[in-house]
């Protein structure tokens, strides 16, 4: 089924209210990789009734008011992407076209589409129930951090929008408990997760800098973040507060990270893997998600330029075996089924089934990365599971290919002497498009140290092992290199040498070539708007001319 858009949905449903309305900046896809069904969907499956307003019209109640009020609370969304990297590119040019818009084009989703859904819910509904935000504009922006659009810092978004409340990251839990909380009238201040303004500060929360500290003294901007980092694992981290103007921000910790049981739950769910019936124009996003079917949560990377750490955590979650192939053996059910999974989609494909002992039972360590500068030697790269999984998937009636497109960190096969090699031969002998996606960023030592990343070494030997496995399989397939230019510390001399390691080494010209985009809440952000390295102090040659940008992307793709 999909989630009530209409009066008339509602009515066939038996609901004449609604408990719950989910206001989004994307068409209305009813996927599991889609955040707002994922929790729309879940929310009904708990007992409540959920509608969703899908890129309501900002100029008239119209769209706002067609579902009525809702008996607990509005939810908002700026989508699937923030909408300001949705709506400019990295030379903040105006993109034309948006994946998440039935038709491509990009007309539909307002520049921080969060603040101004709130300020419609505001404008036609007064004194209504609590606005709640969430998703990653929202959990990205929720505490003070660098704006790039506006090239300045900006408070957290819970004062521009001025909404009740903000679930951040992964919500499922505190969604949950938010609602029970708001349907009993109890406090909800509590709930991990959640974040809401205060006129007093938290007694026994850390303490960041405030906002006016922060926003004249770039080093104190780099402490706050380095304070909240260190706070972003649910086991190990407290609460914070931090001062904007004469009221408080309150961050309670992280919400309880799901187990494989409740994750598999969560995903356990009929969802029509379809846009809507309402829309008449194709919608861009869906050829890549229909048949993607994801397997787990978080990334090991921690890379500088990623938010994934501070959205989805670096602790590494999955689903069952059990979970996984039981979604599966429903698709051929499917009326658009050819037989084919585009993914089977985390963060990073190769990081399913295996995690470090002691950041399960302690938290994220607060001295060291699991991957960088090496790998620690408490994590232990194992590929059985994967493996198992995709022989298990391979024997499902209907299944024709399973596809590998999430993208493939080589030092982690590399580490593997078990199961390494043997993935490597599956994956290239079985599970490859004719293209295999990998994300090196940079040749450069110095850069790639900037950026959180191993070094480029290990992409050169996946790539001999790679054309090795290939030729043995009687493939002719190939790998794509995503890269990126002017990076903080990059200069135009580094983009030079990048470019001839390129061509040398790896003898393409790449395609994926994307300038920096400094989003909120990563190391590189920080980087970018200080001018300094956080992690040794020392001052940095950071490109912000957006010309000179274009120069270094530009050596990337010249003709030779």
């Amino acid at each position: 089924m999909f989630l009530p858009v209409t009066r008339e949905e509602m009515v066939t449903l038996g609901w004449h209210a609604l408990d719950i309305i989910l206001i989004t900046g994307d068409a209305y896809i009813d996927s599991p990789n889609i955040g707002i069904a994922l929790l729309g969907k879940w929310l009904v499956k708990n007992g409540y009734k959920v509608g969703i307003i899908a890129q309501p019209e900002l100029s008239s109640n119209q769209d706002i008011a067609k579902l009525g009020e809702p008996r607990l609370f509005w939810g908002v969304t700026g989508g699937s992407v923030d909408s300001m990297v949705a709506n400019y590119t990295a030379s903040k040019k105006f993109r034309k076209q948006d994946d998440y818009t039935p038709g491509g084009i990009n007309n539909k989703r307002p520049d921080r589409a969060v603040i101004q859904y709130v300020n419609l819910i505001r404008q036609h509904f007064k004194n209504t129930v609590p606005i709640v935000l969430g998703g990653i504009e929202a959990s990205l922006r929720r505490i003070t951090h660098y704006d790039y659009w506006s090239d300045k810092l900006r408070k957290p978004i819970l004062f521009d929008a001025k909404a009740d409340y903000l679930l951040y990251g992964m919500a499922e839990k505190s969604i949950l408990e938010l609602t029970k909380s708001l349907e009993t009238k109890q406090s909800p201040h509590e709930i991990r997760g959640l974040c809401y303004i205060s006129k007093e500060p938290k007694k026994g929360y850390l303490e960041l800098p405030d906002f006016q500290e922060v926003y004249d003294d770039k080093e104190k901007f780099i402490a706050m973040f380095d304070l909240f980092y260190k706070n972003i694992d649910p086991l190990n981290a407290a609460g914070l507060i931090q001062k904007i103007d004469n009221r408080w921000l309150v961050h309670n910790p992280p919400a309880d990270y799901l187990t494989e049981s409740e994750m598999s739950l969560v995903y356990c769910q009929n969802f029509e893997r379809a846009a809507h019936p309402a829309y008449h124009e194709k919608i861009r996003a869906l050829d890549t998600i229909r048949f993607s079917v994801p397997t787990h949560r978080g990334c090991y990377g921690e890379c500088n330029f990623c938010a994934i750490a501070v959205h989805e955590g670096t602790r590494v979650r999955w689903r069952s075996e059990k979970s996984i192939v039981h979604e599966i053996e429903l698709l051929p059910h499917h009326k658009d089924w050819k037989g084919y999974i585009s993914d089977l989609c985390g963060p990073t494909a190769n990081m399913y089934g295996y995690e470090c002992d002691i950041k399960k039972t302690n938290g994220k360590c607060q001295n060291r990365r699991c991957l960088f500068p090496e790998r620690c030697p408490n994590l232990k790269p194992d590929h059985k599971r994967q493996l198992e999984l995709l022989k298990k998937i391979a024997k499902i009636p209907g299944v024709k290919k399973v596809f590998i497109s999430s993208g493939i960190r080589p030092d982690l096969l590399k580490d593997d002497c078990v199961f390494g090699m043997k993935y490597m031969d599956q994956l290239t002998s079985h599970h490859v498009s004719g293209q295999l996606k990998l994300a090196p960023e940079s040749t450069s030592d110095k850069i790639l140290d900037l950026m959180g990343k191993p070094g480029f070494d290990n992409h050169l030997w996946f790539k001999e092992k790679f054309e090795a496995l290939s030729k043995k399989a009687g493939k002719d397939q190939y790998l794509t290199y995503y890269f990126i230019a002017a990076h903080p510390g990059c200069t135009e001399q580094d983009m030079k040498e990048i470019s001839h390691q390129v061509f040398q080494k790896l003898n393409i010209l790449p395609e994926q070539v994307q300038i920096f985009t400094p989003t909120p809440l990563t190391w590189s952000s920080v980087m970018y708007y200080t001018e300094i390295d956080p992690h040794t102090g020392n001052k940095i040659f950071v490109e912000k001319d957006l010309q000179k940008k274009e120069n270094q992307k530009g050596y990337l793709q010249k003709r030779r």
